[in-house]
């Protein structure tokens, strides 16, 4: 899953990135709140970590911001203002969660697991789409309880198409999620990806449409291209 975490600390940003990093996310940190919304639109982001104290614009405003748009992706404030007052006007402007500093990074891991259950999964860290499950928390993906074989690419462009199920990803935000490896991204590399899952997936009833000048659709329980 792709997180953006907007903090002004960079030692930080720099400690949150590496942890989050590790337990398989991708991370894009700033620690300006002006190009956010620009952000979100041109990358994709499955989830926001957002810091109050920023230099440039108070976190609030970007928060007002972002929900003003109609983005509802979950986002967790994290901040130094620890008042009830802050943490009741963070859940009225449309904060999902609300931590303050100093944190246990396992308390963040914890609660931005719960989110992606919350706004992805329900409350299992299983997903199903069909006969297709991913788990949230090891990033597996299993076919009728079997694990699939699928390159660390494959598996990352499955998930993102599991967790928008029956929505349309754009190619724009799978290149993005793709390109988070050190491997060079071809011009073609998309189109050789999908054709692969399609083919793995073909056994078990799920289709990968292809929604012209738009993106990519899976689908589970259908026949058909």
């Amino acid at each position: 899953m792709n997180i953006l975490l907007i903090e002004d600390d960079s030692v930080l940003s720099d400690g949150l990135t590496h942890v989050l990093q590790q337990s398989g996310f991708t991370v894009c940190s700033t620690e300006s709140g002006k190009y956010v919304l620009q952000l979100i639109q041109a990358q994709g982001f499955d989830l926001i970590v957002l810091d109050l104290g920023l230099p440039d614009m108070d976190g609030f405003e970007v928060l007002r911001s972002i929900r003003k748009q109609k983005i509802a992706l979950p986002i967790l404030i994290l901040t130094a203002r620890d008042g009830v007052t802050e943490r009741i006007e963070g859940i009225r402007q449309g904060a999902d969660d609300y931590l303050t500093k100093p944190f246990d990074l396992g308390e963040l891991e914890a609660r931005i697991h719960a989110l992606i259950r919350r706004c992805y999964g329900g409350f299992t860290h299983r997903i199903e789409v069909g006969r297709l499950v991913l788990d949230t928390q090891t990033h597996q993906i299993l076919a009728d309880e079997q694990l699939l074989n699928l390159s660390a690419r494959e598996s990352a462009l499955l998930e993102i198409l599991i967790l928008q199920a029956g929505k349309v990803v754009s190619k724009d935000r799978i290149a993005q999620r793709l390109a988070s490896t050190n491997e060079a991204l071809a011009d073609n590399a998309i189109e050789v990806y999908i054709h692969r899952l399609r083919k793995s997936l073909e056994p078990y009833q799920s289709v990968i449409r292809t929604i012209r000048g738009l993106g990519y659709l899976l689908e589970a329980n259908s026949h058909g291209e």
